[in-house]
């Protein structure tokens, strides 16, 4: 579990401040609480394409969007702290409740530090619910530390050398869109099942990457709150940089195949063809088995695989998993997209 010297600093200060408040605290993951999110974002929940940022406003349209939650794994400290997910900074105020309620909305920035700590945490729990940590090795199971909005710019990532999730802002501030954070939650799974910890180290395995996180997003979103078109992704996001409607960050039903749309130079637009064979395999088997396959399969293909590579990897972790006849329907699923 980490700390940085801040929030060592910070708990040192509050445990004088309340000393007798902590001495009472209960212990890590026996702690739940309430908090406002969006399931997963407004234009998937309502299906409503005209919304847009309109500078981080609360307006009218936006109030159906919002759900009300609970927030498990907390630590007890009154932040958003638990297991599974830390805020550990923040533009503006850091959300703090002395009864765990954090109930905000968009034009308030604490909002999307609730958006951070449910989604992270849903994550971790739906790992969890397939067998990840119990029949099967844990998957990234320990606290992932989350800053948001500390970076000035309309984009976010996972950063494998300080194991952090970091959130942007401009336009829809990333951390608004559950499918932004999901995004960059996969790309630390996949940078946890790898020995030393790190993913993705050539063009072509950066493009797996993305799209693998592009599918995380779909599945756990569609696995905790289903809309309409779950092959979307990030419908919310994606209203400040796109004209066309529905729209979309990217989809999950783009069509492409291997070799001829590949372009190492474009790794985002290249996922595409990996998320589509796992999304394929997912209709196909249903959202538990393919899960389990494709999350084990992690484990397999190493830190720099190809796409046929990583392909056979699944397969054959669908063998092992399950036998032949899964197998096939892998198998013919990666060959739709020319991958086996």
């Amino acid at each position: 579990m980490r700390r940085s010297f801040i929030l060592v600093a910070a708990a040192a200060i509050s445990a004088v401040l309340v000393a007798g408040a902590l001495a009472a605290k209960p212990p890590n993951g026996s702690t739940t609480g309430i908090g406002t999110v969006f399931l997963p974002n407004p234009v998937a929940t309502l299906q409503d394409q005209s919304l847009t940022d309109q500078k981080d406003a609360d307006y009218a349209a936006l109030a159906p969007a919002y759900r009300d939650v609970t927030l498990t794994n907390l630590d007890g400290s009154g932040r958003l702290c638990g297991d599974w997910a830390c805020v550990i900074s923040e533009t503006g105020d850091p959300a703090y409740s002395s009864t765990s309620t954090f109930r905000y909305r968009r034009d308030d920035d604490r909002f999307e530090q609730v958006m951070a700590y449910y989604w992270v945490t849903q994550a971790q729990l739906y790992l969890q619910s397939l067998g990840f940590g119990r029949d099967l090795r844990p998957v990234n199971a320990e606290q992932q530390d989350i800053r948001i909005n500390t970076w000035g710019q309309d984009n976010s990532y996972s950063w494998d050398k300080h194991d952090v999730l970091r959130f942007g802002k401009g336009g829809v501030d990333d951390a608004e869109d559950a499918e932004v954070i999901l995004h960059e939650y996969g790309h630390a799974v996949q940078d946890s099942q790898q020995t030393p910890f790190g993913y993705g180290l050539t063009p072509e395995s950066g493009a797996i990457g993305e799209g693998f996180g592009d599918y995380f997003a779909g599945t756990v979103s569609a696995h905790v709150s289903p809309t309409p078109d779950p092959a979307c992704i990030a419908d919310w996001d994606s209203v400040s940089y796109t004209a066309a409607t529905p729209h979309c960050l990217r989809r999950l039903d783009a069509g492409l195949h291997y070799p001829e749309n590949v372009d190492l130079t474009r790794i985002h637009s290249t996922g595409r063809i990996w998320s589509q064979a796992l999304w394929e395999i997912r209709t196909a088997l249903g959202p538990t088995k393919a899960d389990r396959i494709i999350f084990e399969a992690g484990f397999q293909y190493g830190a720099s695989p190809t796409m046929p590579s990583a392909a056979a990897a699944t397969i054959a972790v669908a063998q092992s998993m399950y036998g032949t006849a899964t197998a096939k329907v892998v198998k013919q699923k990666f060959a739709d997209r020319g991958l086996a």
